[in-house]
């Protein structure tokens, strides 16, 4: 199937223009470094919100316990070194000459803060089921922590990857909320100021223990529009521009002053359906949607063959990948005979929410697939922040059908499956016994290869019930000033200190 769309060269045209006259010349230069995300973060505390726009910029304020290097290896980075003591015990020797931003001592202290804050229930982080098999923290010593997890948890150093270390002293004398609006981490740049609904600023911190960042100011600015993103980088009035798509990237090619930076990611786009609402309680009319959705057509007729279709929820990038793995394929008329079959009950209106930071060729094009097979789908957009709320809220307050692309950033398949299958978690619009089942097994055993045999019955699962849809494997696609040298990495970690401008 070739997948039908259109664009508008007049509308993108006069975006261009709008762009270039509404931002003065020379924004970007060695001194001041600007990056054009899509929305501006809904957070900047690392342990509340996790979406895209809110980790570029709070990553580079915070250090993590460990990290991972620009191959994929987990590193350290707070933790200088760590040993099991045990399948449920592991200490960590922490470095001691970090501090933060304000000038205080990082300490055991604050990781065990930052570690019981972000798996305290109450707190309520949408990241709490990445961290949840932790059960203890205990600071032996003002540079060594040990953690206790509830059994053996083998996902532990690829979760830990994202545990950004906040100072206890400084949150709890400010509160949640404040802290968030003024953060301080320990991290190569320091928060200068934030302008809602226009940029946040950076400063570098010279004092930084590791690697300094190359620009001493960075502007990050919300700009939803691809082609005033990529007609910013175009003028030199932006550094770094995030997700463009793959026209964009192909213009870039001839382009004098900017280049596209490309690499395959951890990220997995996927539809999700809540199997509690009517049409997709009725498992024959999910898999009439996964019947429906020509992969191959979304990557090849719309991404530009960049991303690449999978047959499960995850990516090769990522531990757990299961070769083989037989799911759903299209098959328009195997779907259309089982819309067909449902009667009346196929026909009700659904409701596909999106957001701007999505990509809404795929968004339309699958709407336009759907109804193909006989679906009625009404695309529902919101701003992120909004799509965020309604998709972390449970079986009950999940929309009905919704278009995403998940990454953990921990390169684990425990990252993507179990906030997105199991019953605990407010992402999951699914609840299946066997699944968690499994799930928690996977979670319990340092074994890899009962790990991989768990995972690929939990794929098996999901392409047997199609509580939601795998799409692609999603590349990233930024645009750079030509003399920007930076490889995007599969977590899409947009470190800035990993950044250098090229002679």
């Amino acid at each position: 199937m070739t997948v039908a769309w259109r664009t508008y060269p007049l509308a993108a045209a006069c975006a261009a223009i709008l762009a270039l006259g509404s931002i003065a010349p020379a924004w970007a230069s060695k001194e001041r470094f600007v990056v054009d995300l899509v929305n501006e973060p809904s957070s900047l505390d690392p342990q509340v919100q996790w979406n895209p726009d809110s980790y570029y910029v709070y990553r580079n304020i915070f250090d993590n316990l460990v990290t991972r290097d620009d191959k994929g290896e987990i590193v350290p980075q707070v933790a200088a070194s760590w040993k099991y003591l045990s399948d449920t015990e592991i200490e960590f020797q922490l470095r001691p000459d970090i501090t933060f931003h304000d000038g205080s001592k990082l300490t055991a202290d604050d990781v065990v803060y930052s570690v019981k804050r972000i798996t305290d229930p109450k707190f309520g982080s949408p990241q709490l089921g990445q961290f949840d098999k932790i059960t203890g923290a205990t600071a032996l010593s003002p540079t060594s922590v040990k953690l206790t997890t509830d059994g053996a948890y083998p996902a532990l150093l690829a979760q830990l990857v994202k545990l950004s270390i906040v100072p206890k002293a400084i949150v709890e004398a400010v509160g949640k909320d404040a802290f968030n609006l003024k953060p301080v981490g320990s991290g190569p740049y320091k928060f200068e100021s934030w302008q809602r609904g226009v940029e946040v600023v950076l400063t570098r911190n010279d004092a930084y223990w590791g690697a300094k960042g190359p620009f001493p100011t960075v502007v990050f600015r919300a700009v939803p529009d691809g082609a005033t993103r990529l007609a910013n980088l175009q003028a030199g009035t932006s550094d770094l521009g995030v997700t463009l798509d793959a026209d964009q990237a192909a213009q870039l090619k001839s382009a004098p002053k900017a280049q596209a930076l490309i690499g395959l990611t951890e990220r997995v786009a996927y539809l999700r359906l809540n199997t509690s609402k009517p049409p997709f309680d009725n498992v024959k009319l999910r898999l009439a949607a996964a019947y429906a959705i020509d992969k191959e057509g979304l990557v090849d007729g719309l991404l530009g063959g960049f991303d690449k279709p999978v047959s499960q929820l995850g990516t090769p990038a990522s531990f757990g990948w299961v070769e083989g793995l037989k799911a759903p394929t299209y098959d328009l008329a195997r779907a259309k005979a089982l819309v067909a079959e449902a009667g009346p009950a196929a026909k009700a209106e659904i409701e596909l929410a999106t957001a701007p930071v999505f990509d809404q060729r795929i968004v339309q094009a699958i709407q336009q697939q759907l109804g193909d097979a006989g679906f009625t789908v009404k695309i529902a957009m919101s701003d992120m922040a909004s799509y965020l709320k309604r998709s972390q809220a449970g079986l009950a307050g999940n929309p009905t059908l919704s278009f995403g692309r998940w990454s953990c950033a921990c390169q684990d398949a425990d990252g993507v499956l179990f906030p997105l299958i199991h019953k605990s978690s407010g992402w999951s619009a699914y609840r299946n016994p066997k699944a968690d089942e499994l799930l928690e097994e996977a979670r319990q055993t340092l074994d890899k290869d009962k790990r991989l045999a768990a995972y690929k019955q939990v794929q098996e699962i999901i392409a047997a019930e199609a509580p939601l849809v795998p799409l692609y494997q999603a590349a990233v696609i930024y645009g750079a000033t030509k003399s920007l040298k930076w490889q995007p990495t599969p977590n899409e970690s947009l470190f800035l200190n990993r950044m250098s401008w090229s002679d």
